[in-house]
């Protein structure tokens, strides 16, 4: 009978405003034992709250995996803390900074040096690069999590390794100025939408038709985010960091190749990056959660946690919600509160069930 491995998932909360970050850490029982993964850890507060998480409600000081989906600040400092303060078997983690021979070309500035390149990138990604030299300091095997990688019972579906060097870490918003031909992903969209969220306009929504947009675009670190898809006896749980369309497809193509009907095999889904927008679009969502339901009810399948800012007035999108919802996809936030998902595992003292997000007839406007 299938779903008879216990597993549990805890989201908690990162930061107390607007900004929002993931710290994540997933548990599941192998053989007579438990094993760990922790997947991001936001700030340096939230890593210190995973470290508390793990010992008090897993009983253990061991991690086996520590996994950074991408080098941004709010997703790798606070694994600085469970690097220190506990056991790990392995970190996961991509390190632009060693491809800087493969990519000096890209750039314009002549006067780049692969070793001037590799210390900018270092620089310009301390929080990621000081995982790297933690692990080096406590001797922890370090791996990069490219496509088809295998954590435990996770497996990388993105990113491909040729794509990540040749196209994304070039297109980081941290590394130099490219050569104006050599640009193949638009590094300033994600901050022109941060502009959008000032914009609260409301629109009018139904649940027959999705206000989310196909031609939507994230930055290259976004894109660079590993998508890890666990199987637990064929119960999925798919976690996506801050992922954009580019990736989200092709971990849809890598999933087909591997034999996964990521609708039929998906029971637990991160949102990416915080519910925005400029993540998702129908198709990504058909392919990956499922066609959208003819008639509006709450007999969910399917399981969708977001960590979003305790105060963030953009996080997440409510057309990224109804799009789920209509999905079969019950959607919970953390919104400054920690949220635990747990399937065949006992309830644990002080937590209770959360109220999932409603369906909203009005969402922000594009407009």
């Amino acid at each position: 009978m299938s779903g008879e491995v216990p597993y549990e998932i805890d989201f908690l909360p990162v930061g107390s405003g607007d900004k929002s970050g993931d710290a994540i850490a997933c548990r599941w029982k192998e053989g007579d034992s438990y094993k760990v993964l922790v997947y991001d850890g936001g700030t340096k507060e939230s890593g210190q709250a995973l470290v508390d998480l793990i010992v008090k409600h897993y009983d253990t000081r061991k991690v086996d995996y520590v996994v950074n989906s991408h080098p941004d600040g709010d997703h790798a400092s606070g694994l600085q803390v469970v690097l220190e303060q506990l056991q790990v078997g392995e970190l996961w983690m991509h390190r632009p900074w060693v491809y800087s021979a493969t990519i000096r070309e890209y750039f314009r500035d002549g006067r780049i040096t692969d070793n001037s390149l590799a210390e900018r990138l270092q620089e310009k990604m301390a929080a990621a690069y000081k995982l790297e030299t933690i692990a080096s300091e406590k001797k922890i095997p370090l791996s990069e999590p490219f496509q088809g990688s295998k954590i435990g019972p996770f497996t990388v579906l993105s990113p491909e390794k040729e794509w990540y060097v040749h196209e994304l870490i070039p297109a980081f918003a941290k590394s130099p100025d490219l050569k104006p031909l050599s640009a193949t992903l638009d590094i300033a969209i994600e901050q022109l939408k941060e502009a959008e969220k000032k914009l609260l306009n409301r629109v009018n929504e139904n649940w027959a038709t999705d206000s989310l947009r196909e031609n939507v675009s994230t930055s290259a670190e976004n894109e660079s985010s590993a998508i890890l898809l666990g199987n637990f006896d064929n119960y999925g749980v798919l976690l996506t960091g801050d992922s954009g369309i580019k990736a989200l497809l092709r971990a849809s193509k890598e999933a087909i190749f591997l034999g996964y009907e990521l609708p039929k095999i998906l029971k637990f889904i991160q949102v990416p990056h915080h519910g925005s927008r400029n993540n998702v679009s129908p198709t990504v969502l058909d392919l990956i959660v499922g066609p959208k339901k003819t008639i509006q009810d709450e007999n969910y399948t399917k399981t969708a946690f977001v960590s979003a800012g305790k105060d963030s007035s953009t996080h997440p999108r409510l057309m990224v919600v109804n799009a789920l919802l209509r999905r079969g996809a019950k959607v919970i936030s953390t919104k400054g509160r920690a949220q635990r998902h747990s399937h065949k595992t006992p309830a644990r003292e002080g937590y209770s069930p959360s109220d999932p997000m409603k369906f909203s007839n009005e969402v922000e406007s594009w407009d």
